[in-house]
């Protein structure tokens, strides 16, 4: 008599996609940070250095985490890759909103200059 139990199987988990989610997060933060000055604007003149710097480091981490997340999406068994492209596309956007701020801000500084220093 011999009976033939096994044991069930263990379930086989997906790999998490870590690099992916840490795009995701980055890139869902700056939106956040964007929001978050559009909602209270008087905190955008005494902080709005502080406001750029963020938005320009989440949109650094979100696009090589990104990269990083659609390339191990490749494999036959990884999932995440939407949310990659999703923090590579969003991480570049805040690239460059933070240095078209800093354009904006440095040359709005510059004109108010000229402008007052020409009056004396």
């Amino acid at each position: 008599m011999t009976s033939d139990t096994r044991e069930p199987a263990a379930p086989t988990l997906q790999p998490r996609n870590t690099p992916a989610r840490v795009s995701f997060w980055s890139a869902a933060s700056g939106i956040g940070l964007i929001v978050a000055v559009v909602v209270t604007p008087m905190f955008w003149l005494p902080y709005g250095s502080h406001y750029t710097f963020a938005l320009l480091m989440l949109g650094a981490v979100a696009v090589p985490a990104g990269h990083l997340g659609r390339r191990r999406g490749k494999r036959p068994d990884a999932r995440d890759r939407g949310l990659a492209l999703f923090g590579i596309v969003t991480g570049w956007l805040l690239i460059l909103v933070s240095l078209l701020v800093f354009v904006v801000f440095t040359g709005t500084l510059a004109a108010l200059g000229l402008l007052f220093g020409t009056l004396d």
